[in-house]
């Protein structure tokens, strides 16, 4: 399994419409909506390297309201931590 984590900006008023249409990929486990300088992070997970260029390519980044993307490869994972329990309150 291929982690990717895909940095997003879209059009202002469409942060909401863009995310939930990529929360609805299945190579797509989460979606959020972040400060600084992009409106949405996706973490991804593929197989290999060509379904996420795939994925890129033909799925994200002809959605409307998207303005730019940036993919980054992560290399290794240091903590197993359940992000369901490190984001909870």
């Amino acid at each position: 399994m291929v982690t990717f984590i895909i940095l997003i900006n879209t059009e202002h008023n469409k942060i909401t419409e863009v995310a939930e249409q990529l929360a609805d990929m299945p190579e797509i486990s989460e979606v959020y909506s972040v400060t600084g300088i992009y409106d949405l992070v996706a973490i991804v997970r593929t197989r290999t390297n060509d379904d996420v260029a795939e994925l890129v390519t033909n799925h994200i980044g002809p959605l409307e309201g998207i303005k730019s993307t940036d993919t980054m490869l992560a290399f290794k994972t240091f903590s197993q931590h359940d992000l369901e329990s490190m984001f909870s309150l």
